[in-house]
């Protein structure tokens, strides 16, 4: 019983924690409460850098939930003519500067744009004392960053109509809420959703080990072996199970190396225990069916991150919605080649009324970049 233990949390935290290292097994802190605030300028600024330049015009915002955690947001304007407002909700582990060339392509489709850093990362308040920790202890917090957002956003400065754009644990966030009717937007697009984590061995074994851990009082303790303190991003491209584009993960690396506190390592065993719950509400059948808000689910065929199967028999059982699998693209299909990008383009393009493809200068010109290096 012992050996299924470890082999259920060894297959949890290989396939979605992205680390090897498992030398260490919990945080100096793991029974402290208290919420650490990051005290640095950049949480009202964007992290610019030669690799990865931001469009210009960008407001930056610290907004409020409603249990006091503070949240950075972004929002860029297309100018008078306007499509409606997309706003980008990021992975777990990720920030607003990842998708610099994201904003600029939609921005090019006469789109405003909103991007924001969940609670416990990039530029928004820590849940721990320790920075590089990512937690939660339920999912519904994350709801809770989605009302602020709402009310201090989207509301008083978003154009209508207003739709969505969902990385990875972002994707399950947003089904969960649009499950409970309270969406905020009118048609979601969702990459590689965590529906389920890829080839996971034992999975009920590794949900009930980090739930009886976090019953144990050790919720905020880092997920043993999940690499600690190290951002994923900190490490080298070779062998990453994120994108095959070299220079996009470079770009993203740049911001980590310009701005290492933006960056957190791995997940707590609360978080992890969170992630297990939500996951499996998803495989009940009538879960997908209470699903009204239009979804378009974007797969990564090649994923070795979350369960694309899994996905795709998630989307089947959907009233509103479809998945397309794209074939050779890993995790971060936003941050792959261009060969694989223009296919989502063109999906997103389909689904989303009033998309205009347009040229913009700054978004041709990273693409351009990226293209060459491919060739």
């Amino acid at each position: 019983m012992a050996r299924q233990l470890n082999l259920a949390w060894d297959s949890l935290i290989s396939h979605y924690f992205h680390s090897r290292n498992r030398h260490q097994l919990f945080g100096n802190d793991a029974w402290l409460q208290p919420i650490a605030k990051i005290d640095t300028d950049w949480t009202m600024n964007l992290c610019i850098t030669e690799a990865n330049p931001i469009p210009p015009g960008a407001v930056v915002s610290r907004i409020r939930t409603k249990d006091g955690i503070a949240l950075r947001v972004a929002r860029w304007s297309c100018g008078e003519t306007c499509a409606g407002t997309v706003t980008i909700l990021p992975g777990r582990a990720e920030f607003i500067e990842k998708y610099a060339e994201v904003v600029a392509e939609l921005l090019a489709r006469n789109f405003d744009v909103v991007v924001m850093d969940w609670r416990g990362q990039g530029g928004s308040d820590r849940l721990t004392s320790h920075p590089a920790k990512g937690h939660v202890g339920h999912f519904s917090a994350y709801q809770r960053d989605l009302e602020a957002l709402r009310g201090e956003i989207l509301e008083p400065f978003g154009r209508l109509p207003f739709f969505a754009l969902g990385h990875s644990m972002a994707g399950a966030i947003l089904l969960d809420q649009a499950r409970a009717g309270r969406s905020a937007f009118e048609r979601i697009v969702l990459t590689a959703p965590m529906i389920d984590l890829y080839q996971l061995r034992f999975a009920r074994l590794a949900h009930s080990l980090a739930r009886g851990l976090a019953g144990l009082g050790l919720g905020r303790a880092f997920a043993p072996g999940a690499g600690g303190a190290t951002p994923y991003l900190a490490r080298s491209f070779n062998g990453n199970v994120l994108t095959s584009d070299h220079l996009r993960f470079g770009r993203v690396a740049s911001v980590v190396a310009a701005w290492p506190e933006i960056a957190i390592g791995a997940p707590t065993i609360g978080w992890a225990n969170a992630a297990f719950r939500l996951m499996g509400r998803f495989r009940d059948a009538e879960y997908p069916r209470r699903v009204l808000t239009p979804v378009l689910i974007i797969g990564a065929g090649a994923d070795a991150v979350v369960d694309t199967r899994a996905t795709e028999a998630f989307a089947c059982r959907l009233k509103a919605g479809r998945c397309i699998t794209l074939r050779h693209a890993q995790h971060e299909i936003m941050l792959e080649r261009e060969a694989i990008r223009e296919q989502f383009w063109a999906a997103f393009d389909a689904f989303v009324p009033g998309s205009l493809k347009g040229v913009d200068p700054f978004a041709t010109s990273l693409a351009s970049a990226s293209a060459r290096d491919d060739a």
